[in-house]
């Protein structure tokens, strides 16, 4: 019997531990080190990320692009037009998808514009640190149905007023050009599904400024607001089909700006007015689904990125 009472298979258990032990440490003490590839890779140094312009999976996002130190006071949005005519239960997949990219629409022609081949283009998802794939994926999911181009299937609708078909992003990009904001019209639980950030990314990226819904997801409502779109909620018992909406007109919003200044002390409750190809107008009322007073902060700022940016910026 060994001393102390302990058996023989206890002490070689005693023995075994310590001869691991020292297997481990001798074995991990460099595991950080790296091999012979790692340790020759080549790498900026700096408390700055150094961004790669060719990069098509990792880019600089333009959210903060011009941004001042004190945000501009929120003007009412004039002249804008609708990009989607959307129906009930769009999800956050049917805004942003995150499967796999198609050759043939905008995201799959600048991966390929940019040299990578279609074998390897791979998701959406894995794609997300990618604004410029993200945008053009956005409102891409092969499933969606937009009013406004009848008969297609995919993120496809029309330029407005010339009518001429193209993809949403082309589209985007034209509005863009001639600085016409955009608006979503959709049905009831817009917005529903997994709670994505992208769908509410993407679609500010692509200049939409409100979305006009019969109800939202909890959710992607506030995810709106925390980009800066306006999220506007039809009055009980209207929609798009029951106010007579092609998705043709030229929308206006006066009175948003006074609203906010007010902080809705005179209520949230903001109408839309609406100009036909042939000139005839009409005024329906919505409500403001701004819902806190923080969201209004994070509205006024343009968005919850800009507000905690310049949140920090004022501290330093």
């Amino acid at each position: 019997m060994p001393q102390g009472g302990s058996t023989q298979k206890e002490v070689s258990d005693v023995v075994a531990s310590s001869i691991d032990s020292e297997i481990f440490r001798k074995e991990y003490a460099t595991v950080s080190d790296g091999d012979s590839n790692w340790q020759g890779l080549k790498f900026p140094t700096g408390d700055v990320y150094q961004w790669e312009g060719d990069s098509t999976y990792i880019r600089k996002a333009p959210y903060f692009d011009g941004m001042p130190a004190k945000p501009a006071p929120v003007e009412d949005i004039k002249s804008a037009r609708v990009l989607a005519v959307l129906g009930d239960s769009v999800t956050t997949d049917h805004i942003s998808p995150a499967g796999s990219i198609k050759q043939n629409g905008p995201a799959g022609k600048y991966l390929t514009e940019n040299g990578v081949k279609p074998a390897d283009f791979n998701s959406y998802g894995s794609r997300r640190g990618n604004h410029e794939v993200m945008v053009r994926g956005t409102f891409a999911n092969v499933r969606l149905r937009n009013k406004l181009a009848p008969g297609t299937e995919g993120g496809v609708t029309r330029l407005l007023p010339e009518g001429e078909q193209m993809s949403i992003f082309d589209a985007s990009v034209k509005y863009a050009e001639r600085k016409t904001p955009l608006v979503i019209l959709a049905g009831k639980e817009y917005g529903s599904g997994s709670s994505r950030d992208w769908a509410a990314k993407g679609p500010r990226l692509l200049g939409v400024r409100a979305v006009i819904a019969e109800s939202y997801e909890r959710i992607h409502r506030s995810n709106l607001v925390g980009m800066g779109i306006l999220p506007l909620q039809f009055a009980e018992g209207q929609n798009v089909e029951s106010l007579g909406l092609t998705g043709e007109e030229v929308f206006d919003f006066p009175g948003l700006k006074s609203l906010l200044d007010a902080k809705f002390a005179n209520g949230k409750t903001l109408k839309v007015k609406t100009t036909t190809p042939d000139g005839k107008t009409k005024e329906f009322e919505t409500k403001v689904r701004i819902d806190t007073p923080q969201e209004i902060l994070y509205y006024e700022n343009g968005g919850i990125l800009q507000y905690v940016l310049r949140q920090l910026a004022a501290k330093n």
